[in-house]
């Protein structure tokens, strides 16, 4: 297929686990373009099930999933659909998460309050084989390579640890947070452990103060504004 092709007809995937979200995207990805057609999954396994039983030409992940997180759902497509393009669409500006996104083998990456103004455009980039990434945020992590930014405390952790530390700012329970991502709750202690042991913070309360400080602990089940 040519790219003027592939710029008029779009086989979409979508992966979010907010029905509201993702009718929000589908009426605002279908109505761009008639011949865009939106197909919804509510979970990365979900979504892996149907890469298995069709073909897309994009797709666009959250962030923020039950039981599969956007990232650990970008990485296995990264292995068994090396081919497909994927955005990520967030409530997360964060340079941390977008700069491990990007790792990951994302080609785009826009926030959910920029949604409205930005999805369109960026899934025509992203499915005709570039990169976008919201401006605000672009700018930012310029500023940061130019300033010569060095790795923060942030890139100790890992992407599970990062995400549960997320979640423990937000002010869940450890019980919430292994419903949340299918973990044992001996494994969230785990988690939370090596968290305080690579940050060096010794308390829960320092955690949190720290976490708040880097802007961790935005809700990511946000509707997005005009969809």
């Amino acid at each position: 297929m040519v790219e003027n092709e592939r710029a008029q007809y779009l086989q979409i995937l979508v992966a979010d686990d907010h029905a509201v979200v993702r009718e929000g995207l589908k009426r605002l990805l279908e109505s761009a373009a008639g011949s865009w057609v939106v197909t919804e999954a509510g979970s990365g396994f979900e979504a892996l099930d149907l890469l298995r039983r069709h073909r897309f030409d994009i797709a666009v992940f959250d962030l923020s999933m039950p039981g599969m997180s956007g990232l650990d759902l970008l990485a296995r497509v990264r292995v068994q659909y090396p081919a497909l393009p994927v955005l990520i669409l967030t409530m997360r500006a964060e340079e941390t998460y977008a700069r491990r996104a990007f790792e990951a083998g994302a080609r785009g990456y826009i926030t959910k309050d920029t949604a409205a103004q930005e999805l369109v455009g960026a899934v025509r980039k992203v499915a005709a084989g570039g990169v976008y990434v919201s401006v605000s945020l672009a700018d930012r992590m310029v500023l940061q390579l130019q300033a010569g930014h060095r790795l923060d405390s942030l890139d100790k952790l890992s992407d599970r640890e990062l995400d549960v530390l997320r979640r423990l700012v937000a002010g869940q329970r450890p019980t919430e947070i292994a419903q949340a991502l299918s973990l044992s709750i001996k494994t969230v202690s785990s988690h939370k452990s090596r968290i305080q042991d690579k940050l060096q913070l010794p308390t829960l309360a320092a955690l949190v103060r720290f976490g708040l400080e880097q802007g961790l602990g935005e809700d990511d089940a946000q509707p997005l504004d005009g969809a």
